[in-house]
C-alpha cells in the first residue's frame, strides 16, 4: 500500500495551491479518502472528507469555501485544491485512506507566508 502526496511548498497569503496523494496496492473506489493536517506542537486535524463514489464531501470549518477536495478513482488520485491561503494553513498535510483500516502518507509540507 502506498500513498504519495505531492504539491506543498511556500506560497504567500491569498495564494493556491493543489495537493495531489497518488494511491496504489488497494481498492481506491471503495475507501474514504481524506486529508489532514498536523502544524508544529499541535495535534493532527481533519481538513476534508470525500466518499468512495465522490458524491459527498465535507470540511473543516476553518476551511470551508476555500479548500476543495475531489478524487479521480481512475486515475486513483485525491487532490485538496487550496485558495485563500492564510499563514493558519501552514502545516505538514497528509493523505488518508479509510475502510476497515486507515492508510497514511509521509506528508508534505504547506507553508504560507510572505
Amino acid at each position: 500500500v502506498q500513498l504519495v502526496e505531492s504539491g506543498g511548498g511556500l506560497v504567500q497569503p491569498g495564494g493556491s495551491l493543489r495537493l495531489s496523494c497518488a494511491a496504489s496496492g488497494f481498492t481506491f473506489s471503495s475507501y474514504v479518502m481524506s486529508w489532514y493536517r498536523q502544524a508544529p506542537e499541535k495535534e493532527r486535524e481533519l481538513v476534508a472528507t470525500i466518499t468512495s463514489a465522490g458524491d459527498s464531501t465535507n470540511y473543516a470549518d476553518s476551511v470551508k469555501g476555500r479548500f476543495t477536495i475531489s478524487r479521480d478513482n481512475a486515475k486513483t488520485t485525491v487532490y485538496l485544491q487550496m485558495n485563500g491561503l492564510k499563514p493558519e494553513d501552514t502545516a505538514v498535510y497528509y493523505c488518508n485512506a479509510r475502510r476497515w483500516v486507515h492508510y497514511w502518507g509521509q506528508g508534505t509540507q504547506v507553508t504560507v507566508s510572505s
